[in-house]
């Protein structure tokens, strides 16, 4: 710094030599003006001198002028870059020899409500190069060989700076110990290239719960340009990092995510690695503690294939999918959730081929990748009556007495618009309760035809609402459904080729709603919810699957899930009195061969099947439930698509979550039949 001052001194000593200089020559020389001896006051000599030596002056001064003027403003500049901005100057210097290397933080891990690993990590031995590699065509080809890599495929990793440039760059993951042996004992042909261990995602229990547990993937450029300052999150990315893209692996990413360790090296010119200094150790992300219990989850998984395989030996060879919900209907809690097709989450571990991506998003595989509890739409069919019989008697359209008679076949809206029930013999005299447990569509067909004949046409949609559906639960997963709850409006905006006549709400709109059918339709978890309701008559809990998030450091919970009530269908005791004899008879007095299977439990539960029609397609089946019945605990629900009747598919899936949740599997072989809906 003493140099720089005395650099400053002697310029500026120059400049002003320059321009008292330039002064003094002037005035010193021959000019215009004379002075005489007695030392009279200068006076004309006459003229403008116009003499060459006069013009010569003149430029010579504005010269020095210029130059000192120059030489002022040069001063000042390094007087600012020397004095004021030198320690702005000396941090640039200093980042210019220094670079920041970062390492990927271990995610956190993924856990069943006692504790049991869910997702884990593993270690991976990596294989890295520094850019410097791809440059020696010889250590390529042998790394290539090595790797069993193309050689062009290993160049190209190698020249990848998503990592970053002075990072060493990941050349394979997962390689075997031999070949890490062969590369660390030949050392000299490969002076650029080293194994690093490294951490891998690991599900121990496979496909179980991969609907709800999600997949990682490389981060993708939406999720890179939320590292910006308008992140609320903190989450920072760098192209080439592991981000959850499905599931809690997504919903929780901000608490699974770890912080990245820094690594300071120094480099030269060129950009090359000539020293390391400070390190900051990477910081693993935090536990998450799940509401999900393994074995009902496997429970449920495994009854819905048995659901799905019983479908199939009653003819419907195109079953192959359904979902499971069971809540805890005291406060919300996901206690399992199945879907299928089922697909491995291991399968993104590293990076997922095309081939691989292509079959599990497609149609003709039946879409594995799709949660159907919370994203698959399907018509209610007669699970929805409970909610149509509240909307009856809430509304006035009919009593607790009223009687109906059904002859199979129904001409409420004139002979040209009749309506066959499920039983197509009839189920003759029935009451709102009995045409709960046996399920009779006429019953609902008067409902229907009474809404449209009232001043309250929407009464029954209204009730539907009320009771949550056409709007998402919320719960914490993405990409939840809301369903769709039709009316006069919706019909006439969504149908709009059709002709005015097609547009309008019609008698038979209704009694298609009234039985679940028509243009209605619900995802599995929002019926959970509604027999859960049912259940506690009255109180539905926000269904969610997080419990609790444990401290990086230990086995303390550092976040607690806050359960709160979604809503509160208030409804007369009287009415749900009605409403659950309806459907305890459904379990035990419809059928023999259906409660054949639930007798030999120790707890009693309610119940109601469905079969939900598609064209030519085989129906829809449900199977919807909560117990016990005096004090209600669970609630269990399943759907099969293409399945049949409810009770020949989906009952089964429910049977067999009951029986590991009470510890009690179902021990009848009575064969269920089509006679029961």
């Amino acid at each position: 710094m003493n140099v720089n001052i005395l650099i400053i001194v002697v310029c500026c000593l120059a400049a002003v030599a320059v321009i008292v200089g330039s002064v003094l020559y002037l005035r010193g020389g021959a000019g215009r003006f004379k002075f005489d001896i007695g030392g009279q006051t200068p006076r004309a000599s006459g003229g403008n001198d116009t003499s060459p030596e006069a013009g010569f002056k003149s430029r010579l001064l504005g010269l020095g002028v210029f130059c000192g003027g120059v030489i002022a403003a040069l001063l000042a500049r390094l007087w600012s870059m020397q004095l004021v901005s030198s320690d702005d100057y000396s941090k640039q210097a200093e980042s210019n020899r220094t670079r920041t290397v970062t390492t990927v933080a271990p995610r956190g891990r993924i856990l069943d409500r006692n504790g049991t690993e869910l997702v884990t990590n593993r270690s991976s031995l990596t294989v890295v190069a520094f850019s410097t590699v791809a440059d020696d065509d010889t250590e390529v080809s042998l790394l290539a060989n090595l790797l069993g890599m193309p050689r062009i495929a290993v160049k190209r990793k190698i020249q990848d700076e998503t990592e970053g440039a002075q990072s060493a760059h990941t050349v394979a993951v997962d390689v075997s110990r031999r070949t890490v042996a062969f590369i660390q004992e030949h050392a000299d042909l490969f002076p650029d290239v080293s194994i690093e261990q490294r951490t891998q995602r690991h599900y121990p229990y496979g496909a179980v719960g991969a609907h709800v547990l999600g997949y990682t993937g490389t981060v993708t450029s939406s999720q890179l340009d939320s590292t910006d300052s308008s992140n609320t999150d903190g989450l920072t990315y760098e192209a080439g990092d592991t981000t959850g893209q499905a599931g809690i692996e997504y919903q929780y990413e901000s608490v699974l995510q770890g912080i990245r360790g820094e690594q300071t090296v120094y480099v030269d010119a060129s950009g090359n690695v000539t020293d390391y200094s400070t390190s900051i150790p990477a910081e693993s992300g935090s536990d998450v503690v799940l509401t999900i219990d393994v074995n009902v989850q496997k429970a449920a998984e495994d009854g819905l294939a048995h659901a799905i395989e019983a479908s199939k030996q009653k003819g419907n060879a195109d079953c192959n999918s359904g979902a499971v919900v069971v809540l805890d209907v005291t406060n919300g809690e996901v206690i399992a959730m199945a879907s299928a097709p089922q697909f491995d989450p291991g399968i993104f571990v590293g990076g997922i081929s095309n081939d691989d991506w292509d079959s599990l998003s497609s149609d003709a595989s039946g879409n594995p990748l799709l949660n159907r509890a919370i994203s698959g739409q399907y018509p209610s069919a007669s699970t929805i009556k409970p909610i149509g019989t509240f909307a009856a008697l809430d509304h006035g359209i009919a009593t607790a007495e009223t009687g109906y008679d059904c002859t199979g076949y129904w001409t409420g809206f004139g002979s040209g618009y009749g309506q066959y029930c499920w039983l197509h013999t009839g189920h003759g005299y029935m009451t709102l309760q009995s045409g709960i447990t046996y399920s009779c569509d006429v019953v609902f067909y008067e409902i229907g035809k009474a809404f449209y004949y009232s001043s309250d046409q929407e009464g029954l949609q209204e009730t539907y609402r009320k009771w949550g559906l056409g709007t998402a639960t919320g719960i914490d997963l993405p990409s939840e459904s809301s369903g769709r709850v039709p009316d006069a409006q919706w019909k006439w905006n969504y149908f709009t080729s059709y002709s005015d006549e097609d547009r309008t709400w019609q008698g038979g709109d209704l009694t298609n709603l009234a039985i679940g059918q028509g243009d209605l339709l619900v995802t599995p978890l929002q019926m959970a919810d509604i027999y859960a309701g049912i259940g506690t008559r009255g109180t539905i809990w926000r269904p969610h699957v997080m419990k609790s998030v444990r401290s990086r450091s230990g086995s303390d919970s550092v976040i607690e899930y806050k359960c709160d009530i979604l809503n509160s269908p208030t409804e007369d005791a009287a009415y749900m009195d009605l409403v659950h004899a309806g459907l305890k008879g459904v379990i035990y007095e419809e059928s023999e061969s259906l409660a054949s299977h639930f007798t030999n439990m120790s707890i009693t539960l309610a119940g109601k099947t469905g079969s939900g029609e598609h064209g030519n397609d085989a129906a829809t089946g449900w199977f919807c439930s909560f117990a016990p019945y005096e004090d209600t605990k669970y609630a269990v629900v399943a759907v099969v698509e293409k399945g049949g009747f409810g009770a020949t598919s989906a009952m089964y899936a429910v049977r067999d979550t009951l029986g590991e949740i009470y510890g009690e599997p179902d021990t009848s072989t009575v064969e269920m039949s089509d006679s029961t809906r």
